[in-house]
């Protein structure tokens, strides 16, 4: 269901093509950086290729250009979403212009999905483990 090979050059090729707004985001995603949360771009998931996914969460992102609002353009997006729902995923859709205003909102949202928010680990001993070696 994940990555089919008949996909692989779109994928790529997608990947090697991000619009400004998928190129933003992804270097705010990238390398566990949200939450220690790790994200795939240009992801195949059935016949689809889904903008970004987190495995972890089944989160799906979408970026919404000109083309996502027209009357078609929404049936399919809306079709794709019942699909992807379907089969247990969130799906979060953003307009591009918004994650170019404001990243930091678009980040937030994706953050408040997230069914458990982790934290990273403090690299300095608590006092009660000091006190326990003593």
């Amino acid at each position: 269901m994940h990555n089919l090979g008949y996909q692989k050059e779109t994928r790529r090729t997608l990947r090697s093509n991000l619009t400004p707004a998928e190129a933003l985001l992804w270097k705010a995603l990238q390398r566990g950086q949200l939450a220690g949360r790790k994200f795939r771009r240009q992801h195949g998931i059935g016949p689809y290729i889904v903008d970004f996914y987190c495995s972890a969460e089944k989160l799906v992102i979408e970026l919404d250009g000109a083309g996502h609002f027209t009357a078609s353009g929404e049936a399919q997006d809306a079709e794709r979403d019942a699909d992807l729902q379907k089969l247990g995923f969130q799906v979060l859709r953003f307009e591009n212009k918004l994650v170019l205003q404001d990243i930091n909102s678009i980040l937030a949202a994706i953050e408040a999905t997230f069914h458990c928010i982790v934290r990273p680990l403090s690299t300095t001993p608590s006092p009660s483990s000091s006190e326990e070696r003593n």
